[in-house]
């Protein structure tokens, strides 16, 4: 065997194990169906500005031991993400708080609007048999019905009275004049960007670019002791179980020829009739400056749009409901027979992570294997 780790994707967690893999003296292979490095967390640079190519990434966490890794390979800025959402015009601000309260009903004190939630919330007395009651119990039924539905809908495809209700576990309400969406410890964005972050992380490890694994699965399988496959787990064995279910995500991205179009990094836009979801200004990311500090002429934004995924295209969102759920499971005792492969990561495990849990995950799946 010419290689001791087969690392299939570049992502966060691919990038994690084969650095932690190669610091221990172990010879590391990584192949990238893409034409470039970082997986969905990919920035490239347009205009002077580094540009999420596959949405905005902002890093947050509570957890030190991943901060601390990290942060090893970028310095990170102090950006908080405060996102704003526009429903038909007006702007509202998110996460729901005593903005939002004030901006939808005039109220003032906490009191004020915990009185009015309790009425919001009063036409839902049973369990919720579905998304819409689910919300309505939680936020009440103005919040849902301006920011909530449209949005959902949206990005789920489907009426919110067709969604199950786990889907919405909690909605936060904070009774305080916070916009810190994240509301971690830990938050930031590289400031020379996430591309530059993973090549960080990649030095000195043999990658090949457009590469794509399962085309050749054999010869590649071949070449290493254990392979680490962040693809997704149901392609792997050729979709035998029928395909999962995924959301994916399309974006419209232009340069503008003005400083300031929208005044934020993230828009989402809330009525239905919008056909996007959100609109990102990446220049607030790094706070309208280039990498030298210098304030930027221009700018780029990019609209997003959700539709359901089809074989053959990138796969970003799992629809972790039941029927997918069950059937995850059952490609999960598949793999569980891949003697020499390991699954990892958002597609490797069918399940939504945020980039702390992707990094988490990672580290412990180094820490059990290479030790």
């Amino acid at each position: 065997m010419k290689y001791d780790y087969l690392v299939v994707g570049t992502g966060l967690f691919g990038a994690v194990f084969a650095q932690q893999a190669k610091e221990l003296g172990k010879k590391v292979l990584m192949l990238e169906k893409r034409a470039h490095i970082g997986g969905n967390v990919y920035t490239e640079k347009v205009a002077g500005i580094h540009v999420h190519v596959y949405g905005a990434h902002i890093f947050h966490t509570n957890n030190k031991v991943v901060w601390d890794y990290i942060s090893q390979f970028a310095e990170f800025n102090h950006f908080i993400n405060s996102p704003i959402a526009n429903y038909k015009g007006r702007l509202y601000s998110l996460p729901f708080n005593m903005h939002t309260f004030h901006q939808l009903w005039g109220v003032n004190t906490p009191s004020e609007a915990m009185k009015k939630l309790s009425e919001q919330r009063g036409d839902i007395t049973s369990e919720p048999k579905n998304l819409e009651e689910q919300a309505v119990a939680l936020v009440g039924r103005d919040i849902f019905e301006t920011l909530v539905k449209g949005y959902t809908e949206k990005q789920w495809g489907r009426d919110c009275k067709e969604l199950p209700a786990f889907l919405i576990r909690r909605l936060p309400l904070r009774f305080t004049f916070d916009n810190n969406y994240f509301n971690a410890i830990y938050q930031g964005i590289p400031k020379e960007g996430y591309t530059q972050l993973i090549s960080n992380m990649l030095k000195g490890i043999e990658i090949r670019l457009n590469t794509d694994y399962l085309a050749d699965k054999e010869n590649w399988d071949s070449l290493a002791e254990k392979v680490i496959y962040t693809g997704p787990i149901d392609a792997y064995f050729d979709y035998r179980l029928g395909a999962l279910d995924y959301r994916c995500v399309r974006f419209e991205t232009e340069i503008l020829n003005c400083s300031n179009y929208q005044g934020n990094a993230v828009v989402n836009y809330t009525d239905k009739e919008t056909p996007w979801t959100r609109m990102i200004e990446h220049k607030w990311f790094t706070f309208g400056l280039d990498d030298a500090g210098q304030e930027l002429p221009q700018t780029v934004i990019s609209r997003e749009y959700s539709s359901q995924w089809n074989i053959g295209e990138e796969p970003y969102y799992p629809v972790n409901d039941e029927k997918n759920n069950a059937r995850y499971e059952s490609y999960r005792a598949l793999s569980q027979a891949e003697s020499k492969v390991i699954f990892g990561g958002r597609l490797g495990e069918y399940r939504y992570y945020d980039m702390d849990q992707v990094v988490a995950s990672a580290l412990m799946l180094s820490k059990k294997e290479l030790s």
